[in-house]
């Protein structure tokens, strides 16, 4: 399984309900593809969005956010590095 990256971008401030309703009206797409959402981060002002997945592959993940009818820019597979808290 990869991480897989994707950038999201809104014209108006994200209303985070509608984001929610959206992804749970999407989820067999997800589950169809074997996508699993790890984590998402929110910019302050609402208009951009990072989304983490675990999937087989990017374009699992692209596939199931079109079906899903979730707007994305880009979608990339990423690796992870741990970073040793420094002291």
């Amino acid at each position: 399984m990869e991480h897989v990256i994707v950038e999201r971008a809104f014209a108006e401030p994200v209303d985070l309900d509608a984001l929610y309703k959206a992804a749970e009206a999407g989820r067999a797409c997800y589950q169809l593809r074997r996508v699993t959402l790890l984590r998402s981060y929110l910019s302050p002002d609402g208009l951009r969005m990072i989304c983490e997945y675990l999937a087989p592959d990017a374009e699992s993940v692209r596939e199931a956010n079109e079906r899903a009818g979730m707007p994305y820019e880009r979608v990339w597979t990423a690796r992870v590095f741990e970073v040793e808290p420094s002291v």
